[in-house]
């Protein structure tokens, strides 16, 4: 199942973390970063890049930093999008920033992100391989950034248009779906057109992904959720569902009410529901993994390449 094979790639990560990241002087801050981190999580985008690095005939041994410094990116983007955000749960554990501070949350993200290059460049490749992904990693951190003050401008807008959420959608999450896979091929010495083939997977299938965590937000319990059910509709996000409910004339009583009782929370759930915009984005979210599996189709048959398939059809099958 690709549950197992996850976690054997998750494990991978998981034992190299401590390894490139080991609580050093001041501790503290090094717990901080490790927080969220030694709290668990999915893994998939080191594991997305693990499997890269398989399908193109490499070792995930050898990528591993790589692997690692990725998901460092990605846990730097979550301390501080719990910080935007002012939640106090992430991954069923109390926030960074909840934790220690604000102030002190904000320098352990950065330090997340500056780690993440020392890390990568331990990476034993090609050096040109590998200065072309310090390069695209640098670049998909400019575009998760771009991405995110877009995400944030959304939420005082009215008039925010399907098409400026898909470019949304690609900076803030898809590209370092995207990166991670280019990066496992390049390091292993893939050449261009399976590495571009991996990085089409990934961006469709981090679009498709994102789509369908905003749906995972509406109808998924707290207990399995890890944080508050349809906290984005009380954040006021323009999620694809919201932009589609709003197109049709829907009101949405509680988007963007910081106050909203949970008896409102609901019934803005039951009218998403019924005016069908949980199951448009459900379907555009399986339409961009079909693009995403089908970008697969340049690279030799594989077990690597069979089990990003079941990886994709993953991100649309998750409960969480």
């Amino acid at each position: 199942m690709i549950e197992d094979i996850l976690q054997k790639k998750a494990k991978l990560v998981d034992e190299a973390i401590p390894k490139f990241l080991p609580i050093t002087p001041p501790e503290e801050l090094y717990r901080a970063m490790r927080h969220l981190l030694d709290g668990g999580g999915k893994r998939l985008r080191p594991s997305a890049l693990l499997l890269a690095a398989e399908a193109v005939g490499g070792k995930p041994e050898t990528v591993l930093p790589a692997a690692v410094a990725v998901e460092l990116v990605h846990n730097f983007t979550l301390i501080h999008d719990d910080i935007m955000d002012e939640a106090d749960l992430r991954r069923g554990l109390t926030t960074v920033h909840k934790k220690w501070g604000v102030p002190r949350a904000i320098i352990a993200g950065d330090a997340m992100y500056s780690k993440a290059f020392e890390i990568l460049s331990c990476t034993k490749s090609d050096p040109q391989r590998l200065v072309e992904s310090l390069e695209l990693l640098s670049k998909t951190c400019t575009d998760i950034c771009e991405g995110q003050w877009m995400d944030m401008n959304f939420a005082t807008r009215k008039d925010v248009t399907e098409d400026e959420y898909m470019r949304m959608v690609e900076k803030k999450t898809a590209v370092l779906f995207a990166a991670a896979l280019k990066m496992g091929a390049s390091l292993s010495g893939s050449n261009n057109d399976n590495a571009r083939a991996l990085w089409d997977f990934g961006r469709f299938t981090g679009i498709g992904f994102q789509i369908y965590d905003d749906v995972i937000d509406l109808i998924t319990p707290e207990e399995i959720l890890g944080k508050a059910q349809g906290g984005d509709i009380v954040e006021g996000k323009r999620t694809l569902i919201i932009i589609d409910a709003l197109s049709k004339g829907v009101s949405i009583d509680a988007l963007g009410k910081s106050n909203a009782t949970r008896s409102e929370i609901n019934a803005a759930l039951t009218t998403l529901k019924e005016s069908g915009s949980i199951d448009y984005a459900m379907n555009k979210a399986i339409s961009f993994v079909d693009q995403g599996k089908a970008a697969l189709s340049v690279l030799p048959d594989s077990e690597a390449k069979l089990t990003l398939t079941r990886l994709a059809d993953y991100m649309i099958e998750r409960k969480y």
